[in-house]
């Protein structure tokens, strides 16, 4: 299978052909831990856990490896405002965000500290220093990037470097160029000793863009394969990445993904702007698969609005996938072994084309309504053909239900067998009004479950219940 996709970097669709055959290696720029995450977090793993998925299917071996920043200015002050030790702060939400990611099923091969790679800080900086592209500033243990000794800078965002401007925030004091950026700051007074390692330049701790380079270079090698993260991150973080990854002669990434963002009324949402919605209520209302779904469906680079229709609708939508998958299974023995399973063709084009998700939902959609068409029919071949096929494509997604990444939420349905046996009873004396036939209380049965959301389905092999969409 040939495999397309947008490159940020190209600004163009290109034939993404992997570093080493058969492997690939991803780095996707992971949450910094200075609050409780939210959905416009969750879309960068979902979107990048669903390129994993799809890659392997097609027979390749991936490592995706997505960083933690526990050490960071705004970790410090948060921590400072809550009167905390800023590595308490940083392990709290570095423990919510990983319930976040497990509650939608979205693990990393890898998920490495920053204040666990110092070392491989310090030594790319050295690198940069002795290449001519790092400075010290005399008296302090700053050293920062110099943005004119590399005339690529820019390139990634498509902007020329003297057109840019500083970064906000970004103290210009004794810097040669204020679009000069920090790649180690000296410790202050005011911040805890604890937050500071020795360097050859001084005490001090690491700027928050050399990082990256350095984690996403030891696990992955001085050239890997892509490079991923939100829009909001191209300027100033990717851009800095990539220049001071590739002026100390590394390759670093080849591709760049960026996803779009999960939006509120039109603004990306943020911490910032107070316009959050939290993961675990979305996850408790409608449930981890449902709010996956919600975020894989849509394009990866466009924009999502949050609502609660949408997150409705997209539990509607996999409430009618699940109910043929319990009819399916419910609708008489399995074919031999041996039967055909194919995925269709149009939902690898779809996947192939710059991970076309929402042409591939709609092949997915439109599977499940031809099975639901041939189980009216009677047609068990067809049945299973499709019931195979909608696990397939399930599996991409990340929304089988059987998938080991479900278990604890399956494990929640301890109630289950107490709705099973209700539900039997109520069917059970629907039955017994039929066998009398007394059709005004069989009827009101029906009517009742109805009403609570559930169908029932009258089979050969016994009365059938599931979810209605």
């Amino acid at each position: 299978m040939s495999f397309h996709l947008y490159d940020s970097l190209r600004r163009e669709i290109v034939e993404f052909q992997p570093l080493r055959p058969g492997r690939v290696s991803i780095y996707v720029c992971g949450p910094t831990v200075q609050g409780a995450p939210h959905l416009g977090h969750m879309r960068s793993r979902v979107n990048f856990d669903v390129l994993r998925r799809w890659l392997e299917f097609t027979g390749h071996a991936v490592t995706l490896v997505s960083n933690v920043t526990d050490i960071d200015d705004k970790i410090l002050a948060k921590a400072a405002e809550a009167g905390h030790q800023w590595w308490a702060h940083a392990y709290r939400y570095e423990q919510a965000f990983g319930a976040a990611f497990r509650s939608l099923g979205v693990p990393a091969t890898y998920e490495p500290r920053a204040t666990g790679h110092v070392p491989e800080m310090i030594e790319l900086i050295g690198e940069l220093i002795e290449r001519g592209h790092a400075y010290q500033i005399e008296g302090t243990a700053d050293v920062y990037f110099d943005v004119a000794s590399w005339p690529a800078y820019g390139e990634l965002t498509g902007q020329r470097a003297d057109d840019l401007e500083p970064a906000e925030g970004e103290d210009s004091r004794g810097k040669r160029d204020p679009r000069d950026f920090a790649l180690w700051k000296s410790h202050k007074p005011s911040e805890p000793r604890t937050a500071s390692w020795l360097s050859p330049w001084g005490r001090g701790r690491p700027g928050w863009h050399i990082e990256c380079s350095a984690m996403a270079g030891k696990y992955l090698g001085e050239t890997f394969d892509i490079h991923g993260g939100g829009l909001d991150l191209r300027f100033p973080h990717h851009e800095n990445e990539q220049a001071q990854s590739r002026a100390a002669g590394r390759g670093f990434a080849r591709h760049w993904m960026h996803h779009a963002w999960v939006t509120m009324a039109g603004e990306k949402m943020s911490k910032s702007l107070g316009n959050t919605a939290d993961v675990a209520a979305a996850v408790a209302k409608h449930g981890g698969r449902a709010v996956r779904l919600w975020l894989a469906g849509p394009h990866y680079r466009s924009a999502i609005e949050l609502s609660e229709a949408s997150l409705a609708e997209a539990a509607a939508q996999l409430a009618r996938i699940d109910s043929f998958l319990q009819r399916a299974a419910a609708a008489g023995p399995d074919l031999p072994f041996g039967h055909a399973a194919r995925l269709p063709q149009e939902f690898s084009a779809a996947m192939n084309n710059d991970l076309g998700t929402p042409t591939a939902l709609a092949v997915l959609f439109g599977t499940v309504k031809e099975g639901n068409l041939a189980l009216e029919a009677g047609d068990l071949e067809a049945v299973r053909a499709a019931q195979a096929a909608v696990g397939m494509m399930l599996r991409v997604f990340g929304l089988d239900p059987a998938s080991p990444e479900w278990a604890d939420a399956a494990a929640g349905d301890d109630l289950k067998p107490v709705v099973d046996g209700l539900v039997g009873a109520l069917l059970e004396q629907r039955a017994q009004a039929r066998a009398r036939k007394d059709w005004p209380a069989a009827d009101a049965v029906r009517d009742t479950l109805n009403k609570l959301g559930l169908k029932v389905d009258d089979t050969p092999n016994g009365p059938r219940w599931s979810l209605e969409a």
